[in-house]
């Protein structure tokens, strides 16, 4: 059972851990925001016809594998992490393969895709199991696939060897069946489908507020002795799936709260006071907003790209046209620096410089590129409404 002290230190030793409440009037706003802006991505994917196997959404599922990892300071290849999505979604079995990375695909994977199975202990400890596939982090050998059970303090720490900043101390190892059997009781009895009426921030939870509150309290508990913060943002995943059931992943929240990663760090530890987190889910819900600000850019670009193809459909184009054109599209507005001229279409195609001039003056006579400068320094831009290259 865990400990409660007179004067607490940690918030877990508090007598009203884990009571935990926010000001539902404070995050309206925030949440207003949020479902705007999420609905809006969605509105624009149904627009295009995005499907689960578009470049686009599998695009973002490789992100959030590659972003979670970075998050612990871990540098996945990216090559690696595509080549697992697309054998997960059964669309090839090329590229590389990398067991670290397969099971992190499949974790997060299994936690959006099968939402309205429980979440029991086994199952959270399959997931921690499959990211560490050798039973090692780094070279250290670690419990995997169970929870861990070291004397040891498990303590978050900053600083170096004989300098350490001691940020948080988690619930000794002891009491953690306790502690997660009571939390996943809480998950399970708060999982939106089962509708039922909750006392936390009103008559009703929030699903973004239970997303938030849900890996807060992981979070706290730590309850394994590697990969809490990868395991606690599939909680996420997995929260936010119950709740708004999108057909497909359009955002990365991995990739925002890296961006913030700071602050991240900050937000949780800054709401160990206690047990209002009003404040740690509003800045939560903030960074959901975030996430689909950035998926409403992705989108604005694959309506564009669409909206490309679509005015250029009846031009007759080699295929090496249509490669560079999409090479262009891909790097967005000012992404191929420096501009496109001969030389470089002759690098990228393996033409003549005779085939490179005239193959670039064709597709500019159709309105699919624009040139800018004269002579020698005339460079070609992708002609998109609106994209200015960073060129008058």
């Amino acid at each position: 059972m865990t400990r409660k002290t007179a004067s607490p230190t940690w918030i877990w030793q508090r007598p009203d851990w884990p009571d935990f409440h926010y000001d539902a009037q404070t995050v309206a706003p925030d949440l207003f925001e949020a479902y705007v802006m999420h609905g809006t991505v969605e509105g624009k994917a149904m627009a295009i016809g995005l499907g689960v196997t578009s470049p686009v959404v599998l695009d973002v599922f490789a992100d959030e594998v590659v972003a979670t990892a970075a998050i612990e300071g871990e540098r996945l290849s990216a090559d690696a992490v595509r080549s697992s999505v697309l054998r997960r979604m059964g669309l090839s079995e090329e590229g590389p393969v990398d067991r670290h990375v397969d099971g992190l695909v499949a974790m997060i994977a299994d936690a959006t895709t099968h939402i309205d199975q429980p979440l029991d202990e086994d199952r959270l400890c399959r997931w921690q199991a499959a990211l560490f596939p050798t039973g090692l982090s780094g070279l250290q050998r670690i419990a995997v696939g169970r929870y861990r059970d070291h004397a040891d303090p498990m303590q978050i720490v900053s600083g170096r060897p004989g300098r350490e900043v001691v940020h948080y101390q988690a619930p000794v190892s002891s009491d953690v069946p306790a502690e997660m059997a009571r939390f996943l009781a809480w998950f399970n009895a708060t999982t939106p489908r089962k509708g039922v009426a909750l006392p936390l921030g009103g008559p009703r939870l929030d699903g973004l507020a239970r997303a938030a509150i849900a890996h807060f309290w992981f979070e706290s508990i730590h309850p394994f002795e590697d990969g809490n913060g990868r395991v606690g943002r599939a909680l996420i995943d997995m929260a936010i799936a119950q709740h708004l059931r999108p057909p497909m992943r359009l955002h990365s929240l991995s990739r925002q709260l890296l961006t913030a990663r700071t602050e991240y760090y900050a937000a949780l530890e800054g709401s160990r006071g206690g047990m209002d987190l009003t404040a740690w889910v509003q800045w939560f819900v903030r960074q959901y907003t975030g996430a689909c600000d950035a998926a409403n850019h992705v989108m604005d670009t694959a309506v564009q790209k669409r909206r490309f193809w679509d005015t250029h459909a009846a031009t007759a184009l080699e295929e090496r046209q249509r490669k560079v054109l999409q090479r262009l599209l891909d790097d967005g507005d000012g992404g191929f620096l420096g501009g496109l001229n001969a030389e470089k279409y002759m690098k990228m195609t393996g033409v003549s410089k005779a085939t490179a001039t005239r193959d670039l003056s064709e597709m500019t006579a159709a309105g699919q590129l624009r040139a800018h400068g004269v002579g020698k320094a005339v460079r070609y831009y992708i002609d998109v409404p609106g994209w200015t290259h960073g060129v008058a």
